[in-house]
């Protein structure tokens, strides 16, 4: 696998090129700033982009602006966004096309490594990674009338769960239930949400968008 990286700090650049490095997962290019990103994409192609939020001149908004130019410009592209502090609007807008290879993840999840390098791969394959603490967050903000209402709170925790990227098989074990109670709530899920089979929308990408939307 090949990544490149954009990150303004130094210290935490050069920690994720040694992370990834030692599990076999190769750097070719990293930079300190956003619009510096969409260059080496073009460039290098890799099979992931990993970018900071919040990146030189303002240090507000450069690293999104610059993973969603990058799947404007090349998509499919899969980007992991990493962030310091939980900000809603930016995993939406992210996941917001409704494609595949996606993640948004707090920078303290880099320190369980095995973690952070289970989510790059996942991402890197297509599944979309969204942090358990925004998850938390949006599930603290539900509002009368959104369209999760209807939704048990078994079922709100299997869409938690696959809002993190979970399969199936992880979610039965990570609930100590059957994988075709899975299936089922999934059904369910699907179901409840109106998200009835097409051959163009992958419906479990569409059901965490709506997740996502619903805070």
């Amino acid at each position: 696998m090949r990544v490149v990286i954009a990150e303004d700090s130094v210290l935490l650049r050069e920690g994720l090129v040694r992370l990834l490095g030692d599990a076999g997962i190769e750097t070719v290019a990293t930079v300190g700033d956003g619009p510096s990103l969409l260059g080496i994409v073009k460039e290098h192609n890799p099979d992931l982009a990993i970018v900071d939020v919040r990146m030189p001149p303002s240090f507000t908004d450069e690293g999104l602006r610059a993973a969603l130019a990058v799947r404007e410009s090349r998509p499919g592209t899969p980007i992991l966004v990493l962030s310091q502090y939980v900000e809603e609007r930016y995993a939406t807008d992210l996941i917001g096309g409704g494609t595949e290879g996606v993640g948004y993840l707090l920078k303290e999840r880099v320190s369980d490594v095995e973690e952070f390098i289970d989510a790059v791969r996942r991402i890197a394959e297509g599944g979309t990674v969204i942090d358990p603490e925004v998850i938390g967050q949006l599930l603290g903000r539900r509002r009368a009338g959104d369209p999760l209402a209807s939704l048990t709170p078994r079922e709100r925790e299997v869409l938690g769960l696959m809002a993190e990227g979970r399969s199936n098989a992880a979610i039965a074990r990570r609930l100590v239930v059957s994988d075709g109670a899975v299936e089922k709530h999934i059904s369910n899920i699907f179901s409840k949400l109106t998200l009835p089979p097409t051959g163009d929308d992958h419906r479990r990408v569409m059901a965490v968008l709506a997740y996502l939307r619903a805070g």
